[in-house]
């Protein structure tokens, strides 16, 4: 079974913030140029919300809003889903598919931001465990 944490240990890259009172236009410039889908929103050291591809396309393009005239605060997602280090990838992997959401910050005990997954980064790992499991039958199968 395997850990968020580890997930978290192969990914290797600190999550991507904004503040809340940043516009809508440099979050979309920042998760565009880290190549990712959803940027944590943060006041200080304190997770606050997370703003998504989806919030942007609800929230300002199909309102008729300008990113450069919104504020993060105005369109982030308050209600914040998130992980621990030890929770298991098939755990969260079914929070994330029953609640529809894509996106999960990883918190430590202290409620600290440590990093955050993809439903993508948990499907590629199951993937790679499914592998593993077939590599290990087919040796078993041809050694025996």
């Amino acid at each position: 079974m395997t850990l968020i944490k580890h997930v978290l240990r192969n990914k290797n890259t600190p999550p991507v913030t904004v503040a809340p009172g940043d516009t809508v236009y440099s979050a979309l410039e920042a998760m565009a140029r880290h190549n990712i889908g959803a940027v944590l929103v943060m006041d200080g050291k304190r997770l606050v919300g997370i703003l998504s591809e989806r919030d942007y396309a609800r929230k300002v393009v199909l309102k008729g809003r300008l990113s450069k005239d919104t504020l993060v605060k105005e369109i982030m997602s308050e209600k914040v889903h998130f992980a621990t280090p030890d929770q298991s990838v098939d755990e969260c992997l079914a929070r994330m598919t029953a609640q529809r959401f894509r996106h999960m910050p990883v918190l430590d005990g202290e409620k600290n931001v440590i990093g955050i997954v993809s439903i993508g980064d948990l499907v590629k790992e199951k993937i790679a465990e499914q592998e593993l499991v077939i590599d290990q039958l087919q040796q078993y199968i041809t050694a025996g």
